[in-house]
């Protein structure tokens, strides 16, 4: 993992916001996700896609509800410069007609993301109900990952169609 953030340097109010910005980062990158399958008729991981906003979103909920209780409408100043994909799934990583299984993978890569940087920060959190709440959320990955383990090894092989079959032919220019 490379995220270069050394949670001992931050306030817990830029650590939570940090998280926030994490969270609807991801939310958002899974959204855009499922727009661009629904639009590629590839309804069955856009539908993927949009479980696992929601999933981001409730997380975001209950972030930004606990940063609220600790700091009111303290302005965020936590530099989120490096943060740019580390929970959300890589852009790279989705693409039109993709499969089910390789949509559950860009998942997976994803929720493996998250509970790395729930876990790096844990130390850092002084804060015994952030830090509590750090914890619930580093281990819901984990069940996020096992969730997504669940579904891939029910996936079959094919679980599609096969994504070169929408690769265009060259033509002469």
């Amino acid at each position: 993992m490379n995220h270069d953030i050394d949670f001992s340097t931050l306030s817990l109010r830029d650590t939570l916001d940090l998280a926030i910005a994490i969270e609807v980062e991801a939310q958002e990158r899974y959204e855009e996700f499922a727009e661009q399958l629904e639009a590629h008729h590839s309804p069955e991981v856009a539908k993927f896609f949009r479980f696992m906003s929601e999933n981001e979103v409730k997380h975001a909920e209950v972030l930004t509800m606990r940063r609220t209780e600790l700091f009111a409408d303290e302005p965020n100043t936590a530099d989120a410069s490096k943060l740019y994909d580390i929970e959300a799934p890589d852009y790279d990583g989705a693409r039109a007609f993709m499969t089910i299984q390789e949509a559950l993978e860009v998942a997976l890569n994803a929720e493996v993301k998250a509970y790395d940087f729930y876990h790096q920060a844990l130390p850092s959190v002084k804060d015994a109900d952030v830090n509590a709440l750090f914890v619930r959320l580093r281990d819901e990955e984990v069940q996020h990952q096992k969730m997504i383990k669940e579904i891939i090894a029910k996936v079959p092989e094919g679980d599609g169609f096969d994504p070169e079959d929408f690769e265009d032919e060259p033509t002469a220019q």
